[in-house]
């Protein structure tokens, strides 16, 4: 289906470009990113520069892992400077945008790719449901990656780095101004990422139990932080079994934790279905953002990606105690 989707939007885009060939502005540097974290990095590191103009595709809330571009998003791809995506199994649709792109001096980022050996696989821990297999169960299946690579600060600060680097060699004349823009920038994080350590080397607890998807594995590795979940964080279920709820209660139980944590956007039934199951019965719901859904809207209102991490900070000196 995505293919067909995508094959549809390449045919609208060739009749589009057809149409207007050649009127884009080529003094401006136009950068199209998926998600907003990757968009307020790029915001950071131009700063008060005037001649980059910056697109969010995932701009009215929608899921990276549901996501499909329209004719327009496709459009902008194909004629943009530089497209920054994650690169993950929700970003197959991708080649077939860059197949058609206009720009053939286009520079595209893959987020994982640059990550190398630091990608993680996802992985299936003790208590979770796991996703049903579909196709041919004889066919081997290939590796799948834990897209959420935007939620470790370790991250941020090399793909910050990197991003940096591509820009400066599309505009030279800036590039002073990117490079400072940058190690500002990734100093700040730093600075947060440091805050993070400390919080987790002070806590009574080292372990998390999500009543919900779990897209913090990047952030959990990166402190040494255990955890147990009811889904792995591309998971498209939201059902979770009796024995799920129970076993995430008996861990609460057993370890004597004081909360369960959902993410943004979660109802928290499941969250509540997990507390009544427990003991006590008098856990804290928290909710920790994983920054799938920030909109523009939000963006112009002041929302950063540097402030939702110090809001998650907050919210994990409770949940660890």
């Amino acid at each position: 289906m995505k293919k067909i989707i995508a094959l549809a939007f390449c045919i609208v885009l060739i009749f589009t470009l057809s149409a207007c060939g050649g009127s884009a502005d080529n003094s401006e540097i136009k950068i199209v990113t998926t998600i907003f974290p990757v968009y307020d990095w790029v915001r950071e590191i131009a700063g008060d520069n005037k001649n980059i103009d910056i697109t969010m595709l995932l701009d009215s809330g929608a899921d990276l892992h549901s996501f499909q571009p329209t004719a327009e998003d496709i459009i902008k791809i194909s004629t943009c400077d530089m497209f920054i995506y994650v690169g993950g199994e929700s970003d197959k649709w991708v080649n077939d945008a860059l197949a058609e792109k206009q720009n053939k001096d286009m520079v595209a980022i893959n987020l994982l790719d640059l990550l190398g050996e630091g990608k993680k696989q996802e992985e299936i821990k003790e208590g979770m449901e796991a996703e049903e297999e579909g196709g041919d169960s004889g066919e081997e299946k290939e590796a799948e990656y834990d897209e959420h690579i935007w939620l470790s600060l370790k991250n941020a600060s090399l793909l910050c780095l990197k991003i940096n680097d591509e820009l400066c060699k599309i505009d030279k004349s800036g590039a002073e101004g990117y490079k400072t823009n940058a190690i500002n920038y990734t100093q700040k994080l730093g600075n947060i990422d440091k805050q993070y350590e400390l919080a987790v080397s002070n806590s009574s607890s080292k372990t998390l139990v999500f009543g919900d998807r779990f897209p913090f594995r990047y952030l959990a590795d990166d402190y040494g932080l255990d955890y147990f979940a009811a889904f792995a964080g591309c998971s498209a279920e939201s059902e979770a079994s009796f024995e799920t709820v129970v076993f995430l209660a008996n861990k609460i139980d057993e370890l004597g934790l004081n909360s369960i944590i959902k993410i943004e956007g979660s109802d928290g039934k499941l969250a509540n279905t997990i507390k009544e199951n427990t003991k006590s019965k008098n856990a804290q719901i928290l909710t920790l953002d994983s920054m799938q859904s920030v909109t523009l809207k939000q963006v112009d209102s002041g929302v950063t990606y540097t402030g939702i991490c110090e809001k998650n900070l907050d919210v994990l000196k409770i949940a660890l105690g």
